[in-house]
């Protein structure tokens, strides 16, 4: 009997799950708040030099009188005969102003780096962190340092949470790390300085990280494997959902404190109902807590209408149940697990660098909306809804094709995508677009076949730590994402060849990974090197019509018939488990 069997003694997919997994939904949208918040706080509005002051008259009574004229003697225009951004005259050029010139680019005279801030357009934004701390022209790289601090954030809490939820249980650590987004992301709607938004931002993301881990391990664990799919796919959707909330609140709120604001306290609600939540069974059964864990099952029997059978399940029967699971998670492991048996590295090499490829391609499609010359609010919805037909699609393969198929295929699209978004001139804008959100359509496929194939990879003694390993690869990835956003301000083309190139190679690599379609979840490292040394790389012949239509074919090996003196213990007392309750 597997921890699957005492699930669906339990009621399998009741009345406790849906609730349960309702819960879980909130913390998922509102955390997609977090990570591409940096698209409406850091949204750089028009501005150029504010001119210094002349003949101790202030810069706006001068403006008042003849502001169009007074500006041609201090500021050059660019091609589009705009005031340049980022440059001031070296001198006054006041023959300009008396009709003795005509204004220019700078070029006939000298030109000379913004000396006195910058004056900004608010006429569609209230507020940026960009106008509020001057983040532009030579200052401008570190706009996007704020969001690399953001995902440096992600990727330690991937290494610190993921391991100590291992050891201390995922309750714990989804109650701390949804406290401690509520706090940081308050704190930093209220910074003072730029430094001090930044170390709230990356408190944030590590926050954000141990929500994350938690609470798709959560799913993994109590939910049948049959709706597996199902609701990790219902669990992205809300991720896609949470898109189209940031651009309601984002646009309802044109100023960057209280759109942080907006999209931070409601964790104070999250963390007051995630007490409710219990402790996986399957973790606290592994741990040598089955006091617990059957209190926990009992409680979620109760809730599913199956009181009796829960009261007919004891330690005994759980102990005996996964007697060899236990027998073999006694070890301590620890990150270098990950790398020791010939099966385990295999499948950390290839997540790893699926993670990083996925998190890498992604973020740099999705960040910096304002990149495609469209409305960064139209934009963002546009690519909210691609995600939709997207993932449909990958739900679909991924239930009857596989997880392999789905996860390398999505990867490979997207690149190619972006490689040819290259080659289409800017002036057809719209196409650009298109190709880009279905572009990053395709990724969110496959970040979504990320989650759920990983979670099935790893057994429940190393998934956590394996998720937050490569969780921290994809935080890597979108480290990395805007800083070679700024290769494009020298060749425009590169940023998307490399996102493309490495999406691509990503999902060759995923071509080596095993199948998990309709197989169990894994315990121990044992069940996974062995699994994969009996069919290496073939999809497990399931309940689905993959497997059905495999073993029609005579794919499946014949099974022999056992008389029930050979039937070994553990499954006799599993079959006499289900006869009494």
């Amino acid at each position: 009997m597997s921890f699957a069997d005492i699930l669906e003694v339990v009621g399998g997919m009741g009345r406790f799950q849906f609730i349960y997994v309702l819960l879980l939904v909130f913390p998922v949208i509102l955390t997609t708040s977090h990570h591409l918040l940096q698209n409406f706080v850091a949204v750089v509005p028009g501005h150029r030099c504010r001119i210094p002051p002349v003949a101790n008259s202030s810069e706006g009574g001068l403006e008042a009188e003849e502001e169009k004229d007074f500006l041609r003697v201090f500021i050059p225009l660019d091609g589009k005969r705009r005031p340049e951004e980022c440059q001031l005259y070296s001198t006054p050029q006041w023959h300009l102003l008396r009709g003795n010139g005509t204004p220019g680019n700078g070029s006939g005279y000298g030109t000379r780096a913004c000396t006195d801030g910058w004056v900004f357009d608010h006429s569609k934004v209230k507020a940026t962190i960009v106008s509020e701390w001057d983040l532009v022209c030579d200052r401008k790289p570190l706009k996007h340092m704020a969001q690399s601090i953001y995902m440096a954030g992600l990727m330690i809490g991937n290494i610190l949470l993921g391991r100590l939820s291992d050891k201390y249980g995922r309750r714990t650590f989804l109650l701390l790390s949804t406290f401690l987004l509520a706090i940081s992301g308050t704190c930093g709607a209220f910074s003072p300085s730029f430094p001090l938004f930044c170390l709230w931002r990356f408190l944030c993301g590590v926050a954000v990280s141990g929500v994350t881990v938690n609470t798709y391990s959560f799913a993994t664990e109590w939910i049948p494997n049959q709706t597996r799919t199902f609701l990790m796919t219902f669990l992205n959707y809300s991720y896609t959902f949470g898109q189209l909330v940031l651009v309601g609140q984002a646009y309802a709120i044109q100023n960057w404190r209280w759109l942080q604001f907006a999209a931070s306290v409601p964790y104070f609600i999250i963390f007051l109902y995630a007490w409710w939540i219990p402790e996986s069974a399957r973790w606290l059964i592994l741990n040598d807590k089955e006091d617990m864990a059957l209190k926990q099952l009992r409680r979620v029997a109760k809730l599913n209408g199956k009181e009796a059978e829960g009261q007919k399940l004891t330690t005994e029967i759980l102990k005996s149940s996964m007697g060899k699971e236990l027998s073999r998670s006694k070890d301590s492991y620890t990150i270098l697990d990950l790398f020791r048996t010939p099966i385990i590295f295999k499948i950390t090499c290839c997540t790893m660098l699926v993670w990083f490829a996925t998190g890498f391609a992604y973020y740099g499609m999705a960040i910096d909306l304002q990149g495609f010359g469209v409305d960064i609010y139209l934009i963002q919805v546009i690519f909210g809804a691609v995600d939709v037909p997207a993932m449909l699609v990958g739900f679909f393969t991924m239930s009857y094709v596989g997880r392999r198929f789905t996860q390398a295929t999505f990867l490979i699209l997207a690149g190619s995508i972006m490689l040819a978004n290259t080659f289409i001139p800017k002036e057809l804008q719209v196409l650009r677009t298109s190709f880009a959100a279905w572009g990053k359509g395709c990724l969110a496929a496959a970040y979504t076949c990320c989650f759920l194939h990983t979670s099935e990879l790893y057994p429940t003694v190393l998934r956590q730590t394996g998720l937050g390993l490569v969780g921290m690869m994809a935080r890597i990835g979108s480290m990395m994402a805007p800083i070679v956003r700024l290769v494009g301000d020298f060749v425009p083309s590169l940023p998307l060849v490399i996102y493309g190139g490495i999406a691509i190679l990503a999902g060759v690599a995923a071509t080596f990974l095993p199948e998990t379609l309709n197989a169990p979840l894994p315990d121990t490292i044992q069940e996974v090197e062995s699994r994969s040394a009996e069919v290496p790389n073939s999809p497990p012949l399931g309940k689905g019509p993959i497997g059905t239509a495999a073993r029609e074919k005579g794919g499946a090996k014949k099974v022999k018939e056992v008389t029930m003196d050979e039937i070994p213990l553990e499954e006799t007392q599993t079959s006499l488990i289900r006869q009494n309750v």
